[in-house]
């Protein structure tokens, strides 16, 4: 929970807006029930000031569409007033589950499909707003973040085109390589990692525990997550170990070279409860694999963290791994669409960043100091040694 105490003299840099793209219609619901309940029980000095109507609200969601013609083509539709408002725009460019009709097909929506409704809802703010901010938690095509041949750069090029639209801040959560972020060295750029829910919901669902060096390893499942796994191990006062992927760079399948083997590195695991931890399940099949692999080496409980859980392969791969007692748990936000039938997994858990998120919007919009936000490491001690203490009690 950030420091709420720290708003209570800042003052808000205009009203705040909110719209929820449809791709995020139910997260932004909660975020804004989060917010209201924020400012109707802090102490703001300026809330019942006349010069900041609108401070206490019952909603700060702006109505808005993006209806297409029949030929598929679309336009961003602005139904309230935004006019000096500080605006915040939320898009999950993940969701698969939204369609729309083009000459008679039905067509899902894809990344590129939401990234231009966000556009054309920033055109018709553009003008009117006081300011501009992007609330995009899986960065729009955040994978091809570097070349390696003659590609092009993506996610570079639409922060660019963000940036020139007028968006004054963007935010995002654990982005597959933060980096990218120099391709806006103007734009304001802030990319959080939701380690404080993921223990919360870890904690929440497992009450046997025992979160030491003895007992639990955080494991990288590739090169690219090892940042990830040593932040959130030394957060927890346990080791870390990786795999490395080998990959046959002769072939290419679905658009990514195939991984020949995974390479385990660090110590024994035998007996040890295994948090994988990285910012995003796709197929699931590399993921899968490492678990085996663990469980194979005589891990005690492999839980699985990850940001995004996007299962493009659907969850039968899961299903049919968890039966084989490949893994315990799966652990991921509700940054992105998850499908509906996952809840009814008894594997599954769901961190919910609606109130940190929330925590976001208010902090940004009074112009405080983010770092109130983020869980302190030393909080997040504190409430795993109540945590192990507790166990050894019992």
């Amino acid at each position: 929970m950030a420091n709420l105490h720290e708003l209570e003299n800042a003052m808000p840099i205009a009203p705040i807006g909110i719209i929820a793209l449809e791709s995020m219609k139910e997260t932004g619901m909660k975020i804004n029930d989060y917010l209201v309940e924020f400012r109707k029980n802090g102490h703001n000095t300026f809330q019942n000031d006349p010069a900041f109507e609108g401070y206490l609200k019952d909603s700060y969601l702006i109505k808005h569409a993006t209806p297409r013609f029949g030929s598929g083509e679309g336009k961003g539709h602005i139904m309230d007033s935004v006019r000096g408002k500080d605006l915040y725009i939320l898009v999950d460019v993940c969701n698969h589950s939204l369609t729309y009709k083009m000459n008679g097909y039905v067509n899902h929506m894809s990344p590129d499909d939401h990234y231009q409704d966000l556009k054309r809802i920033i055109a018709a703010c553009s003008g009117h707003a006081h300011r501009i901010n992007v609330i995009m938690p899986f960065m729009y095509e955040s994978r091809q973040h570097h070349r390696s041949g003659i590609e092009s750069l993506d996610c570079a090029y639409a922060l660019e085109e963000l940036h020139e639209m007028g968006v004054s801040n963007i935010i995002t959560f654990d982005a597959h390589d933060p980096r990218v972020q120099n391709s806006v060295p103007l734009c304001g750029f802030d990319n959080y990692q939701p380690f404080a829910q993921f223990i919360q919901a870890l904690i929440q669902d497992e009450k046997d525990l025992i979160i030491d060096k003895e007992h639990t390893l955080v494991i990288s499942p590739d090169e690219g997550a090892l940042d990830r796994a040593i932040y959130f191990a030394t957060v927890m006062g346990v080791d870390t170990g990786m795999f490395y992927k080998r990959r046959d760079y002769s072939t290419i399948v679905n658009g990514k070279n195939p991984i020949v083997a995974h390479e385990f590195l660090g110590s024994d695991i035998h007996g040890k409860d295994i948090i994988i931890i990285d910012d995003m399940i796709s197929s699931g099949e590399s993921m899968i694999d490492t678990a085996r692999q663990l469980k194979g080496m005589g891990a005690k409980r492999v839980f699985i963290c990850c940001t995004f859980g996007l299962f493009t392969n659907g969850l039968e791969v899961f299903d049919k791994s968890y039966e084989a007692g490949y893994f315990d748990r799966v652990i991921t936000t509700n940054l992105t669409y998850l499908p509906p039938e996952i809840h009814n997994r008894k594997y599954f858990s769901c961190a919910d960043m609606s109130e940190f998120t929330a925590s976001v919007i208010d902090f940004m919009n009074h112009a405080v100091s983010m770092s109130n936000v983020i869980e302190p490491a030393e909080n997040i001690r504190k409430v795993l040694a109540e945590y192990n203490k507790h166990n050894e009690d019992k």
